[in-house]
């Protein structure tokens, strides 16, 4: 059963249909940004049942990390996780607007990338499945910008429209690189777009979320909006469509919700598109808390997780 748009739609799988556990998971290094190995990272992705991965952040971050520069240095831990797994790799090793440190691990086949390296085909069984990933630029960021948080040197503010406005200016570029880059996938049986992006859903900053005290004001964030009106569904929104009673936070375990310095968020996406698709099941992949759906202990990341069961 999906639950899209207000819509409620029960219908029995297809003969000949498939089904895929899509994961997007930002690893803070595989762990290493706490000295750790990647075997954490490991379990999680097992106990979140995935069969195709969307990595950000496989490499440290830089030391100094700042708002302004933080490139990732080191080698990629993507290879040595896949290997873990028995899976197939591709490292995206591109540079561009849209990827730090991105990888894409799978169970099934992978081939050749997209010219701007942000997505891969995959032969699942046979069917021709795209996954693009992304992470997306954390600066300027609205959020902390309209709460009054210092972050970089962009300016405070307080409206919907200075939101969006600051926000297509960080990450229209990458955006469009995407949409160059999907032109691809045309004919796929299923399009997935996984990421980091850095910046909330058009399906929680609502005027409920605002009065619910979640949000300061409803935003209608363009990278989310400009995904749904190209046909994308917001997989964890389709199966839990309510941001006040399911906030879906994955940004950021390490914090205290109540901390006046950050704030609780759902940055962290797999969106889906194709004829036919319908979501079956989504969930937060995180610690031991109130916010995980899923619960791995110890948990390795500042990024909670997300992992979505499509059929196609």
């Amino acid at each position: 059963m999906i639950r899209l748009a207000g819509l409620l739609a029960l219908c029995a799988d297809p003969a000949g249909a498939e089904t895929l556990r899509v994961m997007s998971y930002n690893i803070w290094g595989g762990g290493a940004n706490e000295g750790n190995g990647i075997e954490e990272t490991v379990a999680a992705i097992r106990a979140a049942g995935a069969d195709v991965v969307g990595l950000q952040e496989t490499r440290l971050e830089s030391d100094p990390c700042t708002a302004e520069a933080c490139p990732a240095v080191g080698d990629s831990v993507a290879p040595a996780i896949a290997a873990a797994l028995g899976w197939y790799v591709h490292d995206q090793t591109a540079e561009n607007p849209a990827l730090w440190a991105n990888a894409v691990i799978s169970r099934y086949p992978l081939g050749a990338p997209s010219p701007n390296d942000l997505g891969v085909p995959l032969d699942v069984n046979g069917k021709t499945v795209w996954i693009f990933n992304i992470h997306l630029d954390d600066e300027p960021y609205q959020p902390y910008q309209l709460l009054g948080i210092e972050y970089g040197p962009a300016p405070f503010i307080t409206t919907e429209a200075e939101a969006v406005r600051f926000a297509t200016e960080t990450r229209g570029p990458a955006m469009d690189l995407l949409a160059w880059d999907m032109t691809l996938a045309d004919d796929a049986a299923a399009v997935f777009v996984t990421g980091d992006f850095n910046e909330p859903s058009l399906h929680d900053w609502t005027p409920a979320a605002v009065a619910a005290g979640q949000h300061p004001v409803a935003v209608r964030w363009p990278t989310t909006a400009r995904l749904v009106e190209a046909g994308f569904i917001d997989a964890y929104r389709a199966v839990h469509p309510d941001p006040v009673a399911k906030p879906a936070y994955t940004w950021t375990p390490t914090y205290d919700e109540a901390a006046t310095d950050d704030h609780p968020d759902r940055i962290d996406f797999v969106l889906v598109r194709g004829a036919g698709v319908t979501v079956t099941d989504a969930a937060i992949v995180g610690e031991d808390g109130p916010r995980s759906d899923i619960v791995v202990t110890p948990w390795p990341s500042d990024h909670r997780a997300v992992v979505a069961e499509v059929n196609f």
